[in-house]
């Protein structure tokens, strides 16, 4: 079974995303939530994102994320979740060992961490089709470019516009969408 780090959205460790981590857990794998914004939740993307940005600095984000794995074996699946996916990106390209990536509602240029994806690391990307803020800011074209890096390489598009899709503590939540985001997630992590 998978070792995974999931790395939370700018709304903080929100019981959505501690909720989404059982649900792997039931499914036979080791789950670590580490909390980048030291217990801070968020109610807005507007809020977090400033919280993330100007109050702490995503370079700090990053930096948080790389020591919640010190002390972690190499062989990890980083994931991560809109902000979250800046360090599971950046350890997963810069950290030898991975054993996969999971990224939801967001990606990073390959570029902003490396000269290329580490063309073994299996990806998963998953978004709402309709996401401005994957869509509209370029992530989605990020995510083709590492897709085409990679040698396993996969990116999902789900029904809709929400950003939150699969966090159930939001108003955004889409059980049907999250529901299958899930079962990809758990072939995923069970193949690897």
């Amino acid at each position: 079974m998978a070792d995974v780090v999931l790395f939370h959205h700018v709304l903080g460790l929100t019981p959505g995303i501690e909720g989404f981590a059982e649900l792997l857990r039931a499914g036979g794998h080791t789950v670590h939530t580490p909390d980048l914004f030291d217990g801070a939740r968020f109610d807005t993307l507007e809020a977090g994102v400033h919280h993330a940005s100007r109050e702490l600095g995503f370079g700090e984000v990053i930096a948080r994320g790389t020591r919640a794995v010190e002390g972690l074996g190499p062989d990890l699946v980083y994931a991560g979740y809109s902000m979250g996916v800046l360090p599971a990106q950046q350890l997963a390209q810069t950290r030898p060992g991975a054993a996969g990536a999971l990224f939801i509602a967001s990606c990073v240029p390959v570029a902003e961490f490396s000269a290329s994806w580490p063309a073994a690391v299996p990806v998963q990307v998953h978004a709402a089709e309709a996401d401005p803020e994957f869509v509209d800011s370029g992530d989605i074209d990020a995510a083709r470019e590492l897709i085409g890096q990679a040698e396993q390489g996969e990116m999902f598009l789900y029904p809709g516009g929400a950003h939150f899709f699969a966090d159930s503590s939001t108003p955004e939540y889409d059980a049907g969408a999250t529901d299958t985001l899930l079962a990809r997630v758990l072939q995923f992590l069970g193949s690897h």
